[in-house]
């Protein structure tokens, strides 16, 4: 079922109506924040939310929060994924405060890293652990170290992924073949096409006709893309993948930041990957800026062979905040007492439950979009078909209709991510919240198609 253009325009323009009338002490702040911050925000992608301006936070607990106006809001979007610990859970706020009394920043190790390195260990079965603030910094760090231990220049990424603001991954793969800068892509330091090999995701020809030119230090890859859409791997990709890496001497980097989702060792846990890296941001203390990244026994041991300790320093990996006390105390408290499995198996029926209610009214009303899932996160597409690769979900994205949806729903009190439609489960999200959304969700679809 085509849905009317107009009708979208005019429901939204009622919509926004109701959104600067239910939110003027907002909109006071955000004028007023104009004056000093770049389009009145905070970060320059704050601008994207579907109201006229953001909602101002004013307190947050769990799966829910208030903004300045007194709107309750049941969180879906949880930080994209930074919060999918729900909002301040309590073992990390009491790790926070304690650890903050004692020293937050040091320079120096805590006891705290080496039960975090250990734990890691245990879930992703990598040997080694360093810390980092973002998983963007992660990645980066990951890339640098590959591509000196390999002496190779190029990396390989997939059409549409995401890990976070890493230069080389903001790059498109055109239908003919050619690539270039994804559009969007902010001051690029060099065309990312002299960096960055593209291809398709589940593509294992293209993979293997990319790698084989043995100029690639690393495939750079989320188990499951995720921020242009949940795309799954069909069968037998991930062996591929990294039957092909070793084939042609590329080493194999995994970012569990967005598909921990999937279990406390994310798909690698769940799906006994085998990578030669592995990184995890966002959630890994609860949403206190900190990341890790791993790598295998055979790794270190040529990280070693390369490193200098009179230049350790200054070779483009670390941070003087990184690995910082407060951070670390954070991620021994998330990943001891709210990232566990008992949190997982909550977390993942209630985004089964999300999934099912949207198909129901998705099936009601005879449109042609899909729905899919990952663990304790899923969304919904505006294509007849669930999507193979990033072309394919990005192909099936539709702004003008996303941001009526979002905008739709956060005016009845329901927060999804400004970026796509997805949703994420933390351990405190109910039944009632998940069902709340499904009734909202086919007023939603109603109004669209009457």
């Amino acid at each position: 079922m085509a849905i009317d253009r107009d009708r979208i325009k005019s429901l939204f323009e009622r919509e926004q109506k109701r959104f600067v009338a239910e939110h003027q002490t907002s909109k006071l702040i955000y004028d007023r924040g104009k004056k000093s911050l770049l389009s009145g925000v905070p970060m320059n992608w704050m601008v994207k939310w579907a109201g006229a301006f953001p909602p101002v936070v004013r307190e947050a607990q769990g799966g829910h929060f208030f903004d300045v106006d007194g709107n309750r809001y049941i969180d879906f979007c949880l930080g994209d994924t930074g919060a999918m610990t729900g909002h301040s859970p309590s073992a990390t706020v009491k790790a926070i405060e304690e650890q903050a009394k004692r020293g937050i920043t040091l320079m120096l190790p805590s006891e705290d890293a080496v039960f975090v390195a250990e734990e890691l260990q245990k879930r992703f079965g990598l040997t080694y652990w360093q810390f980092a603030l973002t998983a963007t910094d992660a990645n980066r760090f990951s890339i640098r170290l590959a591509r000196q231990i390999t002496g190779r220049a190029k990396i390989l990424v997939f059409n549409w992924c995401y890990h976070g603001s890493v230069d080389e991954c903001f790059i498109t793969l055109h239908p003919d073949g050619s690539i270039s800068p994804r559009r969007g892509n902010i001051g690029p330091p060099v065309d990312p096409s002299v960096t960055t090999r593209v291809v398709e995701f589940n593509d294992v020809a293209a993979l293997e006709g990319a790698l084989a030119n043995r100029d690639v230090a690393c495939v750079l890859a989320e188990p499951a893309l995720t921020n242009v859409g949940i795309v799954h791997p069909v069968p037998g990709y991930h062996h591929a993948l990294r039957d092909l890496t070793r084939k042609y001497g590329s080493l194999l980097i995994i970012d569990e930041t967005h598909t921990i989702c999937v279990g406390p060792g994310g798909y690698t846990g769940a799906e006994k990957l085998d990578p030669d890296f592995l990184v995890f941001g966002k959630a890994i203390g609860s949403g206190v800026p900190g990341a890790a990244y791993g790598f295998t026994e055979k790794v270190a041991d040529m990280i070693h062979e390369h490193q200098s300790l009179e230049d350790c320093d200054t070779g483009g990996i670390g941070g003087t905040l990184a690995g910082n006390a407060l951070s670390l105390a954070a991620m021994r408290a998330t990943l001891s007492k709210v990232l566990t499995q008992e949190a997982f198996d909550h977390m993942i029926p209630m985004a089964e439950r999300w999934a099912a209610g949207v198909e129901k009214v998705i099936r009601d009303f005879g449109l042609t979009w899909n729905v899919t899932r990952l663990g304790c996160r899923a969304e919904y597409l505006f294509g007849a078909d669930v999507p193979q690769n990033g072309t394919e979900a990005h192909d099936s994205m539709d702004f003008d209709l996303e941001r009526f949806m979002h905008l739709y729903a956060m005016n009845r009190g329901i927060l999804l991510t400004p970026f796509h439609n997805m949703a994420l489960m933390c351990p405190s999200t109910a039944p009632d919240d998940v069902d709340y959304h499904s009734k909202v969700f086919r007023e939603a679809v109603r109004e669209l198609t009457n």
